[in-house]
């Protein structure tokens, strides 16, 4: 049997580790044979492959990125895009496809296993906002990045007595900011799921201020002020329709200069969180579904996606992972309010 791999989307610590559990498993276990292709969906629709074999795998445990590369291609809206798949994966002699990817990779999965390619997805982004799996891999080092930020934050807020605002990736779900924000103690988080109320904002900047210690925000890229309150800006699109979003950290911190007359600053953390070896955690969940990928090709459970319940991997439909974003709950933002301020 000749298994396809590829991973789409944004890069993400543990791809590496997904790719070396499914080739060193279905190698020794099953006798299968690998292809890999190039840069996410790009690799199939263009016949882009590499060879994937036991020696490829060697020592990439620990690295980051992807050894495959990786794009945003979306074959969805390339003319024909499902039908050149099909073709050239017939032609490469290739039986099934194991997609690694977030909600756009995955959501082309499903499309694909609708019109009768076998496909296995394995959930991949640093958001941790697909549903059908409690933790996605990239999630914890992206926390891990972000909160060893933070803490270094503090000491330069404290010693030049301002505002520091930590912008962290989060589009529609806040997961990252949260986990962040609460682990490096952030006097306020704001997450695209709950509209801010900048005058709240400020009033718990001066607040801090009064105590003699200097504020700390994590903010999430998709975090927006309640309407009206702020100028907010047009962005463009990418190629699944989504707005390139950034830079609510730089607005936020003039309106709180503007609103109180303290200084503020703002750090970007950007592809930083993407970058760098993966934690013991990630490498440990990434190779856990690496291992569940290929048993589920080897079974023939197409239209699946392996996912974390519990401390148990189970495998759930593409439908189910992709239907609806994973966001964080109001209770859960509850939760991190109290040490606001």
């Amino acid at each position: 049997m000749r298994v396809g791999v590829l991973t789409g989307g944004g890069d993400c610590p543990g791809l590496n580790a997904v790719i070396r559990a499914v080739v060193r498993k279905g190698v020794q276990v099953y006798g299968y044979e690998f292809v890999g292709f190039r840069d996410g969906w790009r690799g199939p629709l263009e016949g882009d492959t590499i060879a994937l074999d036991v020696q490829a795998v060697r020592g990439i445990l620990p690295r980051g990125g992807t050894i495959l590369g990786s794009s945003r291609t979306n074959p969805l809206r390339v003319e024909g895009g499902i039908d050149r798949i099909k073709d050239n994966l017939a032609g490469l002699g290739v039986d099934a496809l194991i997609a690694i990817g977030g909600e756009d990779t995955l959501g082309v999965a499903r499309q694909l296993y609708d019109h009768g390619v076998n496909v296995v997805g394995v959930p991949k982004t640093i958001d941790n906002d697909l549903s059908a799996t409690d933790y996605t891999f990239g999630f914890d080092t992206a926390v891990n990045i972000a909160m060893e930020a933070i803490d270094r934050l503090h000491t330069t807020a404290e010693s030049h007595h301002r505002a520091l605002i930590c912008e962290v990736m989060g589009r529609h779900a806040g997961w990252i900011a949260l986990h962040a924000g609460m682990a490096a103690g952030a006097n306020v988080i704001l997450i695209p799921e709950q509209p801010f109320d900048i005058e709240k904002v400020c009033a718990y900047v001066e607040s801090r201020f009064k105590t003699r210690y200097s504020p700390i925000l994590v903010v999430a890229e998709g975090a927006h002020p309640l309407d009206g309150q702020m100028e907010v800006q047009d962005a463009e699109l990418d190629s699944f329709g989504h707005i390139k979003l950034g830079g609510i950290g730089e607005r936020l911190a003039a309106e709180i200069e503007k609103r109180t007359g303290k200084e503020a600053r703002t750090t970007v953390l950007g592809h930083i969180q993407r970058g760098g070896t993966p934690t013991a955690f990630d490498r440990v969940l990434a190779t856990r579904f690496g291992l569940q990928a290929v048993d589920a090709v080897h079974d023939g459970d197409y239209g699946k996606m392996v996912g974390l319940q519990g401390t148990d991997i189970v495998r759930a439909d593409l439908s189910a992972a992709t239907d609806r974003l994973k966001t964080v709950p109001v209770e859960r933002y509850a939760e991190s309010e109290v040490f606001f301020g």
